[in-house]
């Protein structure tokens, strides 16, 4: 059987203390649907507004805020172009092979993967590892390290490819709901911007967040 997750790349949670997350190391990756506990949820929220956590001390950028909690999501709310490390995983269960996304892959560039059965037949999802996907006829062949001469690989029919991707896309809405009332009941004074920072990150269509009573 052939699973495809969308998935964010993880770092070290330890000290994290500003919401409740869950437990991860560094360089995995979580799962994102609609299936994720509260405090998976908050490490998702955590780890995308890290992503961001980039200098700002530019020309027209708004000061950081002094309130830790501020300050923490002051990336996420403020960059212009949003990034969530992470990307699409396809794993073939029968046999344990999983092709992840490759380093500096971001999950608003899944819809490469439509280049592969729409458009010029390949993409590739970052690097070490160098995942590789290219159509031949009516399949799909998923390299999992392109760098690699005797890589594994995966291969399924097209129609399946385009199935999953659109599950995909439905995994991803879910969470975005499930992070709409997380972020009411966590930083209820961030909530609006931080739903649609997580839209943008995320290249989904902004929320529609329920007015606060």
């Amino acid at each position: 059987m052939i699973v495809l997750q969308p998935v964010l790349e993880t770092c070290a949670t330890d000290g994290f203390d500003l919401w409740p997350v869950a437990e991860f190391g560094a360089y995995d990756f979580l799962p994102l649907s609609g299936a994720l506990s509260p405090a998976e949820v908050g490490t998702a929220v955590m780890r995308i507004a890290e992503c961001n956590n980039v200098d700002l001390e530019v020309a027209g950028r708004p000061q950081w805020p002094t309130d830790p909690l501020g300050n923490f999501l002051h990336g996420l709310l403020t960059m212009d172009n949003l990034f969530a490390a992470g990307g699409l995983r396809v794993t073939d269960t029968a046999t344990g092979i999983a092709l992840s996304p490759g380093c500096c892959n971001g999950l608003d560039e899944r819809r490469d993967w439509l280049e592969v059965i729409d458009g010029d037949g390949w993409a590739s999802f970052g690097h070490d590892p160098s995942p590789l996907a290219e159509r031949i006829g009516d399949v799909v062949r998923l390299t999992i390290d392109a760098e690699q001469q005797d890589s594994p690989v995966i291969e399924l029919p097209i129609t399946d490819l385009r199935r999953l991707l659109a599950d995909a896309e439905r995994d991803l809405a879910a969470f975005l709901h499930l992070a709409i009332g997380w972020t009411a009941l966590h930083s209820p004074d961030y909530a609006d911007p931080v739903c649609a920072a997580l839209a943008r990150a995320l290249d989904l269509p902004a929320p529609a967040v329920p007015p606060r009573p």
